[in-house]
């Protein structure tokens, strides 16, 4: 893209792209709250019913598994999109080649697990079917790609159903059936039908919207081509889901089963906040593209801007609700699962830390993928380092093992903090203008939720939990919406589909100008 360009004034409206920004993300809010009441009865179930020893050894298996299935897809999921809108092949010969991609590393990453079970349980036995697990990685990497491929024609809703439907309330019912038979194996059948599951409810309505592969020929060539060019995405990807998983697993090497169990249920809790900006993701990429083939750099610095303060100030309502009756939160799963109440806190605080550079890379995947991938890169490692170096020290000082858990929870703040800072310095400085959606209304409305928290912590704890939680949202929804809402944030609760109807091109269709 050519400096002339950049500096081009867009023919774009904005108020079209951020209603589209705000259709999108109320679209799959509604995912975000059916994933929500599925995943705590699973928790509950989990706890309740397994324990946390069986949880831990489950959480570090399903761990090495996603890992494997991330890796399988090489960047489709967001590449996908980039390579259908640009190509004169008929689309469905497209998306057979990214299948025909993630199933021959799907296959290399299921051979290796099988061969070596040993990774997916490194602190506990073998002894049943859990070596059976690996058959998931395919199921979960082509679910994924099936699902890019829907977002290309903007089908949001087959996610919401596939992931925030059918796969919760899945391993939700299975995992409570089987407990009736195996609660040795019952969580690792659960977790595997589960992903049955979300992978038909995406072939159904994949071949819905593209049909057969009529016409498809395999060419190994042509998949190589595709999964090379994705490589610095697959990578940014990976280290983004990495760093969210990391904590875990290095906690898998140094604690018991059930300390990982106890901090896996603290991590699902506090990861539910991260859901809400994925709500935005489908629809935040074709208007980003669509801007930078206008040469409008300023205005996807102020669509990160915008959106970027909406995942700001819903994560942090969340965290500052769940987060204020942490104990009531975690014991709900079981009496032991309290000892996770600080890990919990930290992961709800490195949650609201994150929007920054999750935002920012939303412009940084098109315009800096390779030192956007980087920066990843060094978050990771500087995340990992601090985890080991935290959980050393912590029990060089003799902390109680909950406290050495804690560890890896105070790491991942800052190595996000890390991200946060250099990945939106960076997106400011390739476009010409701020990113960050930092609005001082937010401590305003921080502080009032924190006051209405703390006199809900007199009532029972039956009360504080079920008025408690929806007071301290109120508190701070109410104060950020009179004092940090604008005509424009308002857009994300007044418009309606039927308003607007706005023609958006793929992801990813300035991905010559990345560099």
């Amino acid at each position: 893209m050519s400096e002339t360009a950049a500096a081009a004034p867009a023919p774009a409206a904005p108020d079209n792209d951020l209603a589209a920004l705000a259709r999108g993300g109320r679209i799959n809010f509604m995912g975000f709250l059916l994933r929500l009441a599925a995943r705590l009865p699973f928790l509950f179930i989990a706890g309740r019913m397994y324990g946390a020893e069986a949880l831990g050894r489950f959480a570090y298996a399903v761990l090495v598994v996603e890992f494997v299935a991330q890796l399988s897809t090489l960047g489709l999921k967001r590449g996908l999109a980039e390579q259908l809108s640009k190509t004169d092949k008929p689309h469905v010969c497209i998306t057979w080649d990214a299948l025909l991609v993630a199933l021959a590393a799907a296959v290399v990453g299921m051979a290796i697990l099988f061969s070596f079970p040993k990774l997916m349980f490194p602190n506990s036995e073998i002894y049943g079917l859990e070596w059976l697990l690996p058959v998931a990685v395919l199921a979960l990497a082509w679910s994924d790609v099936m699902l890019a491929a829907l977002a290309y024609r903007h089908d949001v809703g087959a996610t919401v159903r596939a992931r925030a439907i059918v796969e919760p309330w899945t391993i939700s019912i299975a995992a409570f059936a089987f407990a009736f038979f195996s609660k040795r194996d019952g969580l690792i059948f659960a977790y595997a039908l589960s992903m049955i599951g979300a992978l038909i409810a995406s072939m159904i309505p994949f071949f819905r919207t593209y049909g057969r592969a009529i016409g498809w020929r395999p060419n190994p060539a042509d998949s190589w081509r595709l999964a090379r060019r994705y490589m610095p995405i697959a990578a940014a990807d990976t280290v983004e889901w990495g760093s969210r998983r990391i904590d875990l697993a290095i906690l898998g090497l140094f604690a018991s089963p059930a300390l990982v169990g106890i901090y896996y249920v603290a991590q699902n809790v506090a990861s539910l906040p991260s859901k809400l900006k994925t709500s935005f993701d489908p629809i935040l990429g074709p208007v980003i593209s669509r801007s930078l083939e206008e040469g409008d750099r300023v205005g996807v610095a102020k669509q990160i801007r915008q959106v970027g303060f909406w995942v700001i100030a819903a994560q942090a309502a969340v965290a500052l609700a769940l987060g204020i009756p942490g104990e009531g939160v975690m014991g709900l799963v079981g009496p032991v699962f309290v000892a996770g109440t600080a890990a919990l806190i930290f992961l709800l605080g490195a949650e609201v830390i994150a929007a920054t550079a999750t935002t920012s890379e939303a412009a940084l995947i098109y315009i800096a993928r390779h030192r956007n991938m980087m920066l990843s890169i060094a978050m990771l490692a500087l995340q990992a380092m601090l985890t080991v170096a935290l959980i050393l020290l912590f029990r060089r000082l003799g902390w109680p093992d909950a406290w050495q858990a804690t560890a890896p929870a105070v790491a991942l703040c800052l190595g996000l903090a890390f991200a946060a800072i250099a990945k939106s310095r960076l997106a400011s400085r390739l476009l010409g203008a701020p990113v960050s959606g930092w609005r001082w209304p937010l401590v305003w409305a921080a502080a009032a939720a924190v006051a209405v928290g703390q006199v809900t912590k007199f009532f029972p704890e039956w009360l504080e939990l079920g008025l408690g939680i929806p007071l301290i949202l109120a508190a701070f929804g109410l104060i950020i919406w009179r004092k940090g809402f604008g005509p424009e944030d308002r857009l994300l609760f007044k418009m309606k589909k039927k308003d607007i109807a706005v023609d958006l091109p793929a992801p990813g269709t300035t991905g010559d100008a990345a560099r």
